[in-house]
């Protein structure tokens, strides 16, 4: 096993997280439950299949796909996204 990507992987993903979407959901959700465990294991078993799913996607596309055409194609995504979220909050007056 690959420790150095291990941990690489574990820290880019946690530090996403944080204060994320699915972390305010687990908030939420937890507030006033009697049952945390099971808010734990629905929010966790979720964040990993979501995982799995991406990591199936990432590597059949990197099968078809050159390297240097993913990496374009995901910065001009998120550049994208980052100028419809500028644009989004500008329009909200």
């Amino acid at each position: 096993m690959d420790w150095h990507l291990l941990g690489l992987s574990f820290m880019v993903v946690f530090l996403s997280e944080l204060g994320d979407k699915s972390q305010l959901a687990a908030i939420t959700l937890s507030g006033n439950c009697r049952h945390p465990r099971a808010i734990f294991l629905g929010t966790s078993s979720a964040l990993i299949f979501a995982s799995l799913l991406g990591v199936l996607l990432g590597q059949g596309v990197g099968q078809l796909l050159p390297t240097h055409l993913m990496k374009t194609i995901a910065a001009i995504g998120f550049a994208l996204l980052g100028i419809s979220f500028l644009r989004s909050d500008t329009n909200v007056n």
